[in-house]
């Protein structure tokens, strides 16, 4: 279908300033909070003017702000999943869904009972949202979206507000219930696990705008910018200088790493995931003098806080090596794969 949205908008002490060119039918958004995920979402749906831009879905032009198009929010046909869901506390599931139909009475019954069935919700049409648990909450605010067949479905932070099981559970079912739905669904979060599992295509937004985009497997495995990096999960960020080639330097770690492969040209960071370094009882090149600063039992890892010259070193250890450290006490040091460093500005 393709969207294309070009937005400015001024805030008091914020500024928005995203361009998003895509084709993909799952976006995702991932960004701190404050950083101006919703308010690109509120953008896109009408409920935020902007100041200036384009907005596009297909070839229907929502916003244009030099030919002066601006479609009111029902005119463009895209649904918007809030936060908390949004259901109308007074009224039943079966009026929820109806809300947002604009058709004759019996039409509206129709298409509501079509979508009781479709999201799982038989027995419950008389009941009022107080009275449904969370997931089945999340499935009338869908079916009310769904029931007028919008072109784009946008996803608010649906999750956020749950516990991590329950978290878990209602993006499983989220995405059994969009897998049939031919249109663009952007899903915005803080929460890189979230964000990994829906989408195919990923935006990185900091301080208003777009700082990375592209496949998300593709951004995760080299998010080339440092705020990219810390959003999708790397514990260690530290500063880097390019020494040759093949050698760099992490002064604030007190080492330098040779390289398998040439080096970048350009590049100020290096990343380094926690679960990446490899224990060593001797010492060899590449590698970190192993000093315990502190460490955390998990359920299911093990998290160790190392001492480097100046900056802290995380070490995560998941099960199958757990059991290797408990026979062979402590490593001397930590092995530094460069194979794995991500090289970032």
């Amino acid at each position: 279908m393709g969207l294309k949205v070009q937005v400015k908008k001024k805030f008091d002490s914020f500024c928005l300033d995203v361009e998003i060119d895509s084709n993909s039918r799952r976006i995702g958004i991932l960004g701190k909070s404050g950083c101006g995920k919703s308010m690109t979402l509120k953008s896109i749906a009408g409920i935020q003017n902007i100041d200036e831009g384009y907005i596009a879905i297909g070839g229907d032009i929502l916003v244009d702000s030099k030919k002066r198009i601006n479609q009111k929010p029902q005119q463009r046909k895209v649904g918007y999943l809030f936060q908390n869901y949004a259901l109308f506390p007074t009224m039943s599931v079966m009026n929820n869904i109806m809300a947002g139909l604009h058709g004759r009475t019996a039409e509206n019954q129709k298409r509501a009972s079509e979508m009781i069935v479709k999201f799982r919700l038989e027995g419950l049409e008389n009941h009022l949202p107080a009275q449904l648990s969370g997931g089945q909450q999340q499935r009338v605010a869908l079916a009310r979206i769904m029931a007028y067949e919008p072109r784009m479905i946008l996803l608010d932070e649906p999750f956020s507000a749950l516990d991590k099981f329950l978290s878990d559970r209602l993006q499983q079912e989220l995405l059994e219930m969009l897998s049939e739905y031919q249109g663009t669904v952007i899903l915005v979060s803080h929460n890189r696990d979230e964000i990994y599992r829906f989408s195919e295509e990923l935006l990185i937004m900091d301080k208003g705008s777009i700082v990375s985009s592209g496949a998300t497997k593709e951004v995760f495995a080299n998010p080339k910018i440092r705020e990219a990096a810390s959003l999708t999960g790397c514990k260690n960020i530290v500063a880097a200088k390019r020494l040759s080639d093949y050698l760099f330097e992490i002064p604030d770690w007190g080492i330098s790493v040779q390289s398998n492969a040439i080096l970048p040209k350009e590049f100020r960071y290096i990343g380094y995931r926690a679960h990446d370094f490899i224990p060593l009882w001797e010492k060899v090149y590449n590698a970190i003098p192993f000093h315990l600063k502190s460490m955390a039992e998990l359920p299911f890892e093990h998290q160790y806080f190392v001492r480097g010259r100046a900056e802290e070193i995380c070490w995560f250890v998941q099960r199958d090596l757990i059991k290797e450290l408990e026979e062979r006490g402590l490593p001397k040091a930590l092995e530094i794969n460069s194979d794995k460093v991500l090289y970032l500005n």
